[in-house]
């Protein structure tokens, strides 16, 4: 566990494949619901799942981005690949390609400096992990009940 925690790249290419595997959960549970009239059941185990590793991709999106030093518009495309089927995958593989991700985490080097809060926030979560992964994770599960007391997405304007 600790080998994918303390590489940024590996990670990311962990967190890109589990998120489309929940689009895969979701969209059968939606088959299952829709075309099979196998009830409700398929779609919300599905979607839970699915919206729980929506919100860990994010977060960590913006982690590794902020670590990385990502242009603003690389960590707006990381997290809109999330809302587009299997689009993570791609964009991890581009990210690669371009460099962005790195085998060591930036603000853990020595002689490196944050600039700037959000960086000295990054710095402070990478430098204790146990209580970043608890806090993230409290974070997470608190946005994904508020999401869950609202309801499914396509109800929220209707």
């Amino acid at each position: 566990m600790t080998a994918v925690l303390s590489c940024p790249r590996r990670l990311f290419r962990i967190l890109a494949a589990a998120e489309m595997v929940t689009w895969t959960l979701l969209l059968a549970g939606m088959v299952g619901k829709y075309v099979l009239d196998a009830g409700d059941l398929p779609v919300r185990v599905g979607g839970s799942v699915h919206g729980f590793v929506f919100l860990v991709y994010a977060l960590i999106t913006v982690v590794i981005g902020v670590d990385q030093q990502w242009p603003r518009q690389s960590i707006a495309l990381g997290l809109a690949s999330a809302v587009i089927p299997y689009a993570t995958v791609p964009f991890e593989r581009s990210a690669e390609r371009r460099g962005l991700l790195g085998d060591r985490w930036r603000l853990l080097s020595p002689g490196t400096s944050p600039d700037g809060a959000v960086e000295r926030l990054v710095e402070a979560g990478l430098r204790r992990p146990v209580l970043a992964a608890v806090l993230g994770v409290v974070g997470v599960a608190v946005t994904f009940s508020v999401l869950l007391a609202l309801g499914p997405p396509t109800e929220w304007f209707a």
